[in-house]
């Protein structure tokens, strides 16, 4: 089992970055495919980035493609989500999600075992 902390969120203004960043511990933090996800009020939980185990390839979702870019570093047992040019539509918690299944990266919330407790991002216009 993981143990996955996030930090990094924040108020910032439409346009703006954030670095959101993704702590792991416990097992081995390569055995697991990343993704983030994101929640916000009223609405259910979505994907936005995955990454493979060895961080080699990455999936967006279409609302932030060009804007945010997943990456890991599995020396330092640590995930990452870059958003720039943010917009209010992604005002969200934030959440890192480790998964054991077998393939490269996945995009439902029932694929991911562990999760984050989430990081509030608020993005004003």
């Amino acid at each position: 089992q993981v143990s996955l902390v996030e930090s990094g969120g924040g108020l910032v203004q439409a346009g703006d970055s954030l670095r959101l960043s993704c702590a792991a511990s416990g097992r081995t933090f390569s055995d697991y495919a990343m993704g983030w996800f994101r929640q916000a009020p009223g609405k259910e939980r979505e994907f936005v980035a995955g990454i493979t185990r060895s961080g080699t390839s990455t999936h967006y979702a279409d609302s932030v493609e060009g804007r945010f870019t997943i990456s890991r570093d599995n020396a330092k047992n640590t995930a990452a989500l870059q958003m720039n040019s943010l917009i209010p539509e992604d005002t969200a918690v934030y959440y890192c999600a480790g998964s054991l299944r077998v393939g490269a990266f996945f995009t439902t919330v029932t694929s991911y075992e562990e999760w984050g407790q989430g990081t509030q991002v608020t993005v004003s216009s």
